[in-house]
């Protein structure tokens, strides 16, 4: 019998309710992650990525309507009472999220702060809660982690803070961890090393990885799969070499513009992409990106199906499947 996925989201939904009506935020989004795989979840700020990672933990505010299916271990996420869910998050599922000190207390030292993570998900000992929590400091890469583990929060630089974030999140030996936007707050010199070290870590514990971000750069060599979104929807995904060596979507392709290419000639310059992004309460009828493309026509005020471009990949756009060119009377590109 075929295995079940870690986590399988299927046809989500997520809109604001306001005064002013429904304002949508994430529409129709499917995606999966198999037990041990990294996947990358990329788009521009508004894209949606963030509401996206936070359903599966249901993180999100009192005013979302949510729709569609997020299964887990067999269970859809999205209809657990809150007491089951509360009992998950941490020790199933956790979070490292883009501000470590936000996350943690200034007035309690790191150390108390994962040990208590530990007891609550565990029955151990605090001796032996403290003791995996200093080994943690350590596995993740932390000078000294015994004399790290007494100190509070302004003790540690933006770095060292987001590798003990990523121990806390492993305290409870998690089955997925979901990473937003973990390197945003650190020097680019340091966002690197926090990839890799996450990329490592789940090789070495076996864990599922959603590696939310906007640079399309940081996945590279760290991720299996890449999800890329637009507007509140995915417009391409696939194998991390499709998408970087054989981008199918003008979106993605426009991403893969605007990152900068180590060993390229000196005289290349970025481009970036014409306009702004635009979320999904904003997005225009059809192919929501069609009001940035250079390669844009009529047929794209319509949406445009999904067209399989390899095996394991796909992408929303007319121009990706030449049958469609033809049938719209466009020139092969």
């Amino acid at each position: 019998m075929p295995v079940e996925p870690l986590l399988e989201i299927s046809g989500l939904d997520v809109s604001f309710v306001t005064r002013n009506g429904i304002l949508p935020a994430v529409r129709d989004v499917s995606l999966r992650i198999e037990a041990g795989e990294a996947i990358g979840l990329v788009g521009e700020s508004g894209s949606g990525k963030t509401m996206t990672a936070m359903s599966i933990m249901r993180l999100l505010p009192g005013n979302c309507a949510v729709g569609g299916s997020v299964r887990f271990g067999g269970r859809n996420l999205l209809e657990l009472p809150e007491r089951s869910l509360r009992q998950l998050r941490g020790s199933q599922i956790a979070l490292v999220s883009q501000n470590a000190l936000v996350a943690f207390n200034p007035m309690v030292t790191v150390g108390h702060q994962i040990t208590e993570q530990i007891r609550a998900h565990q029955k151990v000992s605090r001796q032996e809660a403290a003791d995996k929590a200093v080994a943690l400091l350590e596995m993740t890469g932390l000078p000294d982690p015994r004399e790290r583990f007494g100190q509070y929060p302004h003790e540690f630089s933006g770095g060292m803070l987001q590798r003990a974030l990523i121990a806390m999140a492993l305290s409870c030996d998690p089955g997925l961890l979901v990473a937003d936007e973990p390197t945003t707050a650190l020097d680019v010199s340091i966002q690197r090393q926090i990839v890799l070290l996450l990329d490592d870590l789940r090789r070495q514990l076996g864990m599922g990885l959603l590696l939310v971000t906007h640079d399309l750069g940081l996945l590279a060599g760290v991720v299996d799969r890449v999800y890329v979104m637009y507007a509140g929807r995915i417009v391409e995904e696939g194998p991390v070499e499709d998408i970087y060596y054989r981008p199918h979507h003008p979106y993605t392709q426009a991403l893969l513009e605007a990152v900068p290419h180590t060993g390229g000639k000196a005289h290349q310059s970025l481009r970036p992409i014409p306009g702004l992004p635009v979320n999904a309460a904003e997005a225009p009828s059809g192919c929501a990106f069609r009001t940035r493309c250079t390669e844009a026509f009529d047929k794209c005020a319509e949406m445009p199906p999904w067209v399989q471009t390899s095996p394991g990949a796909r992408s929303a756009c007319w121009l990706a499947d030449p049958a469609l060119l033809t049938t719209t009377g466009q020139a092969a590109r």
